[in-house]
């Protein structure tokens, strides 16, 4: 399979990792819950894992390519406290400034 169209996630948070099983048909993450989320990839869309932080879809229909990156980054978004959750490569999160003291 040919891909034209890529997407690049990033995951950021201590403890927080992705991995493939199934020649790209199984993206397992582990995000900070009691449970493993396991995510089913699509016909015509590829899930690759670099490190175990970077998670690379691809594929050769766009829309299926970028649906699938946002269903992977609904799971957790990135929050704007921290910066902790998935978010995409090219994302940048406006960090909000939290309680001040007096």
């Amino acid at each position: 399979m040919e891909s034209k169209f890529f997407r690049f996630l990033k995951i950021v948070g201590v403890g927080y990792k992705a991995r493939a099983e199934a020649e790209g048909r199984l993206l397992f993450l582990k995000l900070g819950y009691s449970h493993e989320v396991e995510l089913t990839v699509p016909p015509a869309v590829r899930v690759f894992c670099f490190k175990n932080n970077v998670v690379c879809c691809t594929g050769i229909d766009e829309q299926r390519v970028h649906q699938f990156a946002a269903s992977v980054r609904s799971c957790k978004p990135p929050e704007v406290y921290k910066g902790k959750g998935i978010m995409y490569i090219d994302e940048v999160i406006k960090k909000k400034q939290g309680k001040k003291s007096k």
